[in-house]
């Protein structure tokens, strides 16, 4: 075979360009992080530290506009993610390839292969382009864009063959990135770079966008309504101060920047920071990589979970599954002691088998000879063939051939398809069918099989044709990719939680039944095949997804059109995969969650969740992580709307009542030192509720914001806030002092905020069980609101920054009052709200 030339080469290189997957054209920083900065959580935060550095807070300025840069640098590092995903997409290719140009074989860089080339490839090897194979025979590992764990057979074809896709019944055809596992060809090559099955993979994985979890749609609406409706009131506590109350206008700019500090809550940026990463932290603890924070939160509201077949819910390897002989069977896990009836069907099977193999088939068989087998007079390790005749188009069976003891006598082991196995051994049409039968029941088990023979040849030269020879048939050796051991239960647990599974494989509709029917999904119903995908139009596709649970001989885009087409119908999808061939559908999942062992490079950079260990059992454990924190963040953003109340309430109410100022920024300035730490760390530690992973699903547009969430938390504040307005008129019209009021009501105040942190840990329970109920921030944030008051009060300097007296015992007997009044307001709302809360 003679080639392209060198200068035809040269040529298409310069036409096609370089035999390398294109990446994507990365953002320009300045462009990233001006998206950032424009988000309305981040000008929250913006205007928050530059209002403390106007007061003089430098501390907490430096904290919050130092958070802008680390999420800056956070989107940085996401743009980075996408763009190594493609680059390890590319570093898939292979480095180097054997080439025949001008009769001569050379080995190049992949990059420089073109159409029409003719690569010479040995078992081992990564196949460099999309080709034709024309000469040998191969056998070839196409997981990583099938999902199909068995190797491929390839045949020799014509060469002007149509290229058809990964995953067809057309056995010429090889793809780029894919591996040899057994036997050398020659073949030519059609199609490189982009123009390459896993090319159009690359296409669609740069082509596709990053779905922005539910809670940050959420907080960006409410961010922005609320920025908006504090700068309003601001400047109308500013006017209304200076123009009605006859105020000063530094007085009045004074109470507006207290009022604009009240109304924005800038502990929800650092509510979900913080919680996210704490989320993210806990789940590494279980061996789970999270790649993107926000899918920490999204992960407790999956409703549907999409799962790769091969290396999810298989481990990905070949294993003997079950022996056959003469009507008799053994399962391959079997522990017992292989019967003397196998003996010889394995002890064939192995010497039909390399010493040392490449292909996953023959590495299981010669793993389980040497677990049965092992001290017997079966094995032969030292036997080498002393010729062998390899698969070929006209028979899909190999037989290897030993020297006898007897001279000029020779021992024949052969294995390969049953029906060609059968035919070699000159079976009668009812033995046949007696085994055909045999082993379409064993294939309906999901399992691959492989017919075993033995023979005699006395002779001088070697037949032309195995069919020369005479065998005996032994028996059938089934090979299946086991289930992973923890993968029933973890199915079973996200049933109990409502999530429905479907299984997208690009294996055999038998073998994804058999599978599912051993994971405890349904095994006998409706299967949809990708073949069938292609001639159905969305809508029709859509009513069809609806009622199955299995899908069957699907290519990549078959994938991200179900998971697109999923997320349509309302769904919350979480998709796992570990293939190239699950890149695409991976990134545009809610959820997309990549293997880390044995998962490619490509679908871990794709994904926003990593398994470290492989285990399914880790998505449950997950899934009930992202419950638990959207619950806890729920509880926080309430005690956040309710915690405002009484502070709005006492910056409004020295304007509209023409009373002293109740509240100064650098008051308020302290309360955020206990709320922040309240927010931000108690709740995120509350321990998760009893029907966590019982319960459906939340709803796709639920929210920690919901107008039943906030009204809820505006009764509470309300609770709190007008026991404290009345207390200070009460004070004011028995002629306190405008310093004996403020430190009434402030220590109020800050025990009111306490009160609240019980009220609000669950709603289906009194106050009072509240301090029974485990979580240690609990006592140490009490500790801390008594230390904060000691400090205040106690303290001269800072009494007298802050504007306080040390309070009396009136002044204390007048707070305990105060709170005893905000405490039956509360108890009082909880009973008449949460059945619709719990609704």
């Amino acid at each position: 075979m003679e080639g392209l030339t060198q200068e035809e080469a040269y040529a298409r290189l310069l036409a096609d360009g370089p035999n390398t997957l294109p990446g994507s054209v990365p953002k320009p920083l300045l462009r990233i992080a001006a998206g950032v900065v424009l988000e309305p959580m981040f000008l929250m935060l913006l205007a928050a530290g530059t209002v403390y550095l106007l007061i003089g807070d430098t501390a907490e300025a430096i904290f919050l506009l130092g958070s802008v840069f680390v999420i800056i640098g956070l989107a940085l590092t996401q743009e980075r993610k996408t763009q190594r995903s493609l680059e390890a997409l590319r570093d898939l290719s292979a480095p180097r390839a054997m080439v025949i140009r001008a009769g001569r074989e050379l080995r190049i860089s992949s990059g420089e292969v073109v159409r029409g080339d003719l690569l010479v490839l040995h078992e081992g090897d990564r196949i460099a382009a999309d080709a034709v194979l024309l000469q040998g025979q191969l056998g070839t590992d196409e997981s990583l864009l099938t999902g199909e764990a068995v190797p491929q057979e390839k045949l020799p074809g014509a060469a002007d063959l149509a290229m058809e896709m990964p995953g067809s019944d057309a056995h010429s055809f090889l793809f780029a990135s894919t591996v040899v596992t057994r036997g050398v060809g020659v073949a030519c090559v059609r199609a490189t770079g982009a123009h390459t099955a896993v090319g159009r993979i690359g296409a669609a994985l740069a082509s596709t966008a990053l779905v922005p979890s539910q809670l940050q749609q959420a907080s960006r609406r409410i961010v922005r309504r609320l920025a908006m409706l504090g700068l309003g009131l601001a400047v109308a506590l500013v006017l209304l101060g200076w123009l009605w109350d006859g105020r000063s206008l530094l007085e009045s700019v004074l109470l507006g920047v207290a009022l604009a500090m009240a109304v924005l809550p800038e502990e929800i940026p650092v509510v979900l920071t913080v919680f996210l990463a704490l989320g993210a932290w806990r789940l590494s603890r279980q061996q789970v990589l999270t790649r993107r924070t926000t899918a920490v939160e999204t992960l407790g509201a999956i409703t549907v979970l999409a799962v790769d077949k091969t290396g999810t819910l298989t481990l990905n390897r070949m294993d003997v599954a079950q022996l056959w002989v003469a009507g008799a069977h053994f399962p391959g896990d079997a522990d017992d002691v292989l019967p003397g009836a196998f003996h010889e069907l394995v002890e064939f099977a192995l010497l039909a088998t390399p010493v040392d193999p490449f292909d996953p088939m023959e590495k299981a068989i010669r793993g389980f000879g040497q677990r049965y087998l092992a001290g017997t007079q079966h094995v032969h390790a030292d036997w080498r063939p002393e010729h062998a005749y390899p698969l070929s188009p006209d028979i899909l069976a190999m037989t290897h051939v030993f020297p006898a003891s007897d001279p000029g006598c020779h021992l024949l082991a052969t294995k390969g398809a049953p029906e060609a196995i059968a035919d070699l051994c000159h079976l009668s049409s009812l033995e046949q069918q007696a085994i055909e039968r045999q082993a379409q029941g064993m294939a309906g088990q999901g399992m691959r099989l492989l017919g075993v023979a033995k023979g005699q040849w006395v002779g001088g030269s070697w037949p032309a044709s195995q069919h020369d020879f005479t065998f005996t048939f032994l028996g059938l050796v089934g090979l299946a990719d086991p289930p992973r051991p923890e993968v029933p239960a973890a199915v079973a647990a996200c049933q109990a939680a409502g999530i429905r599974i479907i299984m997208m494989t690009g294996d055999h509709p038998a073998t994804a039944r058999a599978i599912a029917r051993q994971v405890g999904l349904p095994g006998e119903g409706d299967v949809l095949t990708g073949p069938e995908m292609a001639s159905m139009d969305d809508d029709s596709l859509s009513q069809r997804l609806g009622r199955v649970h299995l899908c069957a001989r699907l290519v990549p885009e078959h994938k991200l059109r179900l998971v697109q087409l999923l997320q349509k119908a309302g769904e919350t999808v979480g998709m796992t995969g570990d293939g190239v061939n699950d890149a695409p559908s991976l990134k545009a999942a809610d959820v997309g969650i990549a293997m880390g062992e044995r998962g490619t490079d490509v679908a871990r950079e794709a994904a926003a969740i990593v398994l470290l260990d492989d285990s399914f059992a880790s998505i449950t454990a997950a899934i009930r992580q992202g419950r638990r924190i959207f619950d806890n963040i729920g509880t926080a953003t309430r005690f956040i709307f309710a915690v405002h109340v009484p502070v709005v309430a006492l910056a409004l109410a020295p304007v509209l009542f023409h009373w002293p100022l109740l509240l100064l920024p650098v008051q308020i300035v302290l309360l955020e030192l206990l709320i922040d730490p309240a927010c931000s760390i108690v709740f995120e530690a509350e321990p998760e509720a009893t029907d966590l992973m019982t319960r459906p699903p939340r709803a796709r547009d639920a929210s920690p914001f919901s107008a039943d969430n906030i009204v809820y938390a505006l009764g509470q504040g309300l609770g709190v806030a007008v026991p404290l307005l009345g207390g200070a008129w009460v004070l004011g019209l028995w002629g306190w002092g405008e310093t004996a009021v403020r430190a009434t009501v402030f220590v109020s105040l800050v025990l009111g905020v306490f009160l609240l942190v019980l009220a609000n840990r669950d709603l289906r329970k009194p106050i009072a069980d509240s301090l029974l109920w485990s979580n240690p921030w609990v006592a140490r944030m009490f500790v801390a609101v008594v230390a904060m008051l000691v400090l205040a009060l106690g303290v001269p300097w800072l009494r007298q920054v802050m504007g306080f007296v040390v309070p009396s015992a009136a002044a204390l007997g007048a707070s305990a009052v105060m709170l005893l009044f905000a405490a039956l307001w509360l108890e009082c709302w909880r009973r008449l709200a949460e059945p619709q809360m719990r609704r």
